[in-house]
């Protein structure tokens, strides 16, 4: 079904680079209440969440499933694994671009400095491949103990080296050609030659088609220190170290105070906050479009036969605006209450005589109902 309204106010597209731990999630896994509904309505707003993590993809889809990002582009690994989230493939996501490289030099260089290193061997999409035990919750996902000759016999996206002050060994180890990430006194991120999060968002702000100019990251680690040079609007949160909050334009509060929000809501028109999230989601697509808009809803079986979007009138053609999420999977019913409750204009009449003029929608997206 889509239901036709107008459009009153236009919000540039951007792509917003968001962090994971320190930034949406704390320390005990928590994200703070109020997130989930505002990032649902930055995707109402047009524009693209790009999670971009040091966490491994196993460790970045459940916190995108608790975040209701499901679909859209993600970074991983500290950009050695991009991936699009796709509720329609058998796993999930479909991995997009892997950057790995000959792990061999700088396990040995490791061991050579710090004999009693930890090693870990990313699996993409499982987990990782260990040299010897990790206590639980220290890698994300699942791990299996292999022989050490194993995580050296073949090209690896990412590496970790865990032992009691290895940081010191930074340069050492970079010395051998490849990115070292600190992530504590006592932990090591080894990636390819060049590759970090600001590398990978620019391949996925190329294939969206949105410009440099437009571009936001938040972020509280070392490792995003690339990303926030990148951005044209970098946002610290309050509790980053200082090297990380001098190297951003602002600086937002800390992950307790949930900082990351009043980000969020600088990218999206106010609305009411009185009115339930469907209304609210349907309110900011419609001030955010380019043109006149249409609500298209589509209910069906599997995910891709289910979803609510906006779409805009754009050189003569229909295109997607935004998704809205609290639409999935409601019911028509609910729909027209929230179009009204968001004061939009929405055909009035018994059902008999808004069903007589629905017509069929077969072209530009999945076959619908469109009402004038």
């Amino acid at each position: 079904m889509t239901t036709h309204l107008s459009s009153t106010r236009t919000t540039v597209r951007r792509l917003v680079a968001l962090d994971i731990d320190g930034t949406i999630v704390d320390s005990e896994s928590r994200v703070p209440p109020g997130t989930v509904e505002a990032l649902d309505l930055v995707r109402a707003a047009g524009h693209e969440i790009v999670p971009a993590t040091g966490r491994s993809l196993a460790g970045l889809l459940p916190i995108a499933t608790r975040l209701g990002l499901t679909t859209g582009w993600s970074v991983c690994s500290n950009g050695a694994v991009t991936v699009h989230l796709n509720r329609t493939a058998p796993s999930g996501y479909d991995v997009v671009e892997t950057r790995t490289f000959d792990a061999t030099p700088v396990i040995r260089r490791a061991l050579d400095v710090a004999p009693n290193v930890r090693v870990a061997v990313e699996d993409v999409g499982w987990g990782w491949r260990t040299g010897s035990q990790f206590e639980p919750g220290e890698l994300n996902g699942r791990q299996k103990t292999v022989p050490l000759a194993d995580l050296m016999a073949e090209p690896a996206t990412r590496v970790a080296l865990v032992a009691p002050g290895i940081c010191r060994y930074t340069d050492v180890l970079r010395a051998v050609g490849i990115t070292v990430a600190p992530q504590g006194p006592d932990w090591l991120d080894v990636t390819a030659p060049g590759v970090n999060k600001a590398v990978a968002l620019d391949v996925v702000r190329t294939h969206l088609g949105i410009s440099a100019d437009r571009t936001v990251a938040v972020g509280d680690g070392i490792n995003d220190l690339d990303m926030l040079a990148w951005a044209a609007r970098s946002v610290a949160m309050g509790q980053a170290p200082a090297i990380v909050r001098s190297a951003a334009v602002q600086t937002t509060g800390t992950i307790d105070q949930a900082g990351v929000l009043p980000v969020l809501a600088s990218l999206i028109p106010a609305v009411d906050r009185v009115i339930s999230q469907l209304a609210a989601q349907i309110a900011t697509a419609e001030q955010t479009a380019a043109g006149p808009v249409v609500l298209r809803v589509w209910h069906g079986v599997g995910p891709q036969l289910a979803c609510c979007e906006v779409w805009t009138l754009q050189t003569g053609r229909w295109v997607r605006h935004a998704p809205i999420p609290s639409g999935i999977g409601t019911t028509m019913r609910a729909i027209e209450a929230a179009t009204l409750e968001a004061g939009l204009a929405y055909p009035r009449g018994d059902e008999g005589r808004r069903r007589a003029q629905w017509r069929s929608v077969t072209g530009d997206g999945p076959p619908g109902f469109e009402l004038p």
